[in-house]
């Protein structure tokens, strides 16, 4: 028996995307064989893992932690201050000034003291100290000397986090470290570094999609040492070459109520808070299809799993003959702090994605990752940014100039579509010829995805072997 295999993993996953990518994908399975122990500490409730063998896996279930005021404070100021030193890359930029107070009430004064500050001190240095004073606000809670308490009982040789922004495992890293226990963490989306704010904490190891993503992640966090990043690639896509998500073509026609003759583009959603002009854009493709503007198809609209489907009832109600899919994703605890984190994707709904991916012809999105879904299954894609800040319609342009945007746009790999006429236009292009700009897709996908799909959580495993 090798030394690693007498280890034990602490695998925390924080929310249902992270049940996606470690628990729907084979990673459990190679975690199981490599290590003697996997213990998950979940912030799902444990009875979301009722496939997971209790012989193999010990599921913990954390407590719930709430953020004081305090907290918050030494949180906020260290992701601020990482704001404000980054300042020159777009996506921070924005970032940065979307965080801006508005008002002057108590929370607004607090958030103007911590952008006072930051402005002056805001090095490498001041953001490591704004962390120290963090884990000292929160190091007395009774909810964070459980933790305390769990990871002492357990005694994980290595803790692994499934995604580096939660703002509550940072308490869980603090009692790592008291505990001398190693941590790594998944670098959880391809934005996250050049337009996101602060990880929740310093980890000691890092797993990333890409070597791309290595070289964001070693200029955003100079302390990193380069030999503690591993480039894997990610899970989440692991489902796409796995047969048992497989869904015959027959079946995904019926139950999408499809015509099999037409060709399919499918509108992939983005939320809420981004999405604004969703109905807008899913309006304007109807009309195009309508008046003949667009060649003889059909529309999809597939919503985001962070939602119901209750912003497009008007929608709905106007265009009869849009066929939607909502992804099956279940609550799995009320009363929660943050509600979309406790909703986890059923095995169902991953079947049906592939399928979309699959069987439909073009795919149109706002920006959204789901670019590289449809890429990997060598799909045109349409981003559309109709809106400029000028035109009344929510600025969805700005994120263009985003860094992981901007690559995509520089590639050739998309057509962007900024009104109507260009939509119309990039959609009839794909649709004759599905072959066009599929080059530049798959370089993109070489670019933002290091290792081939059926490899991933080999490659995950793996990394996480060689930091013991």
């Amino acid at each position: 028996m090798n030394l690693e295999s007498q280890k034990a993993l602490g695998i925390v996953i924080t929310d249902g995307v992270g049940f996606r990518n470690f628990v729907l994908s084979t990673f459990m399975t190679e975690a199981a064989r490599s290590f003697k122990k996997v213990i998950i500490f979940s912030g799902l409730p444990s009875s979301a893992f009722p496939e997971l063998d209790k012989t193999v896996f010990t599921i913990v279930e954390l407590p719930v932690f709430t953020e004081t005021k305090k907290n918050w404070f030494w949180r906020k100021l260290k992701e601020v201050a990482h704001l404000q030193k980054h300042k020159s890359n777009p996506g921070i930029a924005d970032n940065y000034e979307m965080n801006k107070a508005k008002s002057w009430s108590p929370h607004g004064l607090l958030v103007r003291l911590v952008y006072t500050v930051s402005s002056v001190f805001y090095s490498e240095k001041n953001i490591l100290k704004y962390e120290t004073l963090q884990e000292q606000s929160f190091a007395k809670d009774a909810t964070v000397a459980k933790y305390g308490e769990i990871l002492r009982d357990h005694k994980p040789d290595l803790l692994f986090f499934t995604h580096q922004r939660p703002p509550f495992i940072a308490t869980l890293v603090f009692w790592a470290k008291k505990l001398q226990i190693p941590t790594a963490s998944f670098i959880f989306s391809w934005d996250n570094l050049a337009s996101k704010g602060r990880m929740a904490a310093t980890f000691d190891y890092f797993l990333v999609w890409s070597d791309l993503m290595k070289h964001e992640l070693l200029r955003f966090y100079p302390y990193t040492r380069a030999k503690a990043i591993s480039v894997v690639g990610t899970p989440q896509f692991e489902p796409y070459v796995l047969p048992q998500f497989d869904l015959s073509e027959r079946k995904f026609y019926k139950t999408l109520d499809l015509n099999s003759k037409e060709k399919i583009i499918c509108y992939s959603c983005a939320d809420a808070s981004i999405g604004a002009n969703d109905p807008l854009v899913i309006a304007t493709l109807v009309e195009g299809i309508r008046s003949g503007a667009i060649d003889l198809c059909q529309l999809l609209v597939r919503t985001s799993p962070a939602e119901d489907e209750q912003r497009f009832a008007e929608t709905k109600t106007k265009y009869p003959e849009i066929k939607w899919n909502h992804p099956k994703w279940e609550l799995t605890r009320e009363g929660h702090p943050e509600p979309w984190s406790q909703r986890v994707p059923t095995r169902e709904d991953l079947s049906m994605l592939k399928a979309i991916l699959k069987f439909c012809d073009l795919n149109v999105n706002m920006l959204s990752t789901m670019s590289l879904d449809f890429m990997l299954f060598e799909k045109p894609v349409v981003n559309t940014a109709f809106g400029n800040g000028a035109n009344g319609l929510y600025n969805d342009q700005r994120f263009l100039q985003y860094e992981h945007y901007d690559n995509v746009v520089k590639s050739g790999a998309v057509k962007i579509a900024k009104n109507a006429e260009e939509l119309y236009a990039a959609v009839n292009a794909y649709l004759r010829n599905s072959n066009l700009d599929l080059e530049n897709r798959r370089k993109l996908i070489d670019m933002q995805v290091g290792k081939p799909l059926d490899e991933t959580t080999q490659a995950c495993v793996q990394a996480l072997k060689n930091t013991l």
